[in-house]
């Protein structure tokens, strides 16, 4: 009987092994931690895509406060990374959203104190001044929000299976080529 003799050459399996053991050992998780603020920094790209295409009036403290660091933003990081928090504590940004009544309940109309400009008999330019002497009358009536943060959250439902592929892909590429 013949006797063959096989060689086997493991190195690149023994490396393969060593660089996931690395990554166990907490590459993949300092990875995964840039993935979710990368993701977080996706969503405010978003939500401020949706204010805009919603035609979301604005003086842009509504806008702004979805950047990280910007006024009445909210980023938080917990979980070792693993969890990004992200919003706005404009207290506005909520009836912009969801709608709002705009009197309290019970009131018909009040004042509200501003410079107007008027064209035609209408207005067509009002800033909010407290000390004016002219202003307009607001009648109760519902405003209709512009749902821009669920729209928001619709479209980074659909994009996260990909980007997550795409990101951790990119990491397995460059990790074990």
């Amino acid at each position: 009987m013949a006797t063959t003799n096989v060689s086997l050459d493991f190195s690149e399996y023994r490396e393969f092994v060593a660089k996931l053991r690395r990554a166990a050992s907490g590459d993949f998780h300092k990875e995964l931690a840039l993935i979710f603020e990368g993701i977080g920094y996706e969503f405010l790209r978003i939500v401020e895509d949706e204010i805009i295409n919603r035609k979301v009036m604005d003086t842009r403290l509504l806008l702004n406060s979805f950047h990280k660091g910007g006024d009445g933003n909210v980023w938080e990081v917990s979980d070792e990374g693993l969890t990004v928090e992200v919003g706005t504590n404009i207290t506005y940004a909520s009836y912009v959203n969801d709608g709002h009544w705009t009197n309290p309940k019970g009131v018909e109309t009040r004042f509200i104190p501003g410079d107007v400009v008027m064209s035609g008999g209408k207005i067509v330019k009002f800033t909010y001044n407290p000390a004016a002497k002219t202003g307009m009358m607001l009648k109760q009536k519902w405003i209709e929000g512009k749902h821009y943060w669920e729209s928001a959250i619709r479209i980074i439902e659909k994009m996260l299976p990909d980007i997550f592929e795409k990101l951790i892909q990119q990491w397995f590429n460059s990790t074990f080529s």
